[in-house]
């Protein structure tokens, strides 16, 4: 079962439109009109949506840390590092995670690429 992915405002164009060229399911936060949402609700627009948010914010990667300790539901997140993780490895990993992902597999877990 495929799974679609959310992405913030970190996530280059280039890494969305090679996804979308891949037949990924993706929707950004510009598109969906949350961008300037704080991050604990954009967490919570992804899971209002069933899809995975990947992101390249630490701070994101905190929220998602908080809510697995508190024990608190959320659909999933795929971090990757901005600087140390190459666009292309980014986008064949989270081709895999798409269309190969059951959505519950990764509701409530903290995902790193590339892996």
């Amino acid at each position: 079962m495929a799974v679609g992915l959310y992405t913030d405002v970190h996530i280059s164009s280039a890494v969305i439109t090679s996804l979308r060229l891949r037949g990924v399911d993706v929707l950004t936060s510009v598109e969906d009109e949350t961008r300037r949402f704080h991050d604990q609700k954009l967490l919570d627009r992804a899971t209002e949506l069933g899809r995975i948010l990947y992101t390249q914010d630490d701070d994101l990667v905190k929220e998602a840390m908080s809510r697995i300790r508190n024990g608190l539901h959320f659909s999933g997140v795929v971090y990757s590092h901005q600087l140390r993780s190459p666009a292309g490895r980014c986008v064949a990993d989270l081709e895999i995670i798409a269309k190969i992902t059951d959505p519950e597999h990764l509701s409530g877990l903290l995902e790193y690429i590339p892996y």
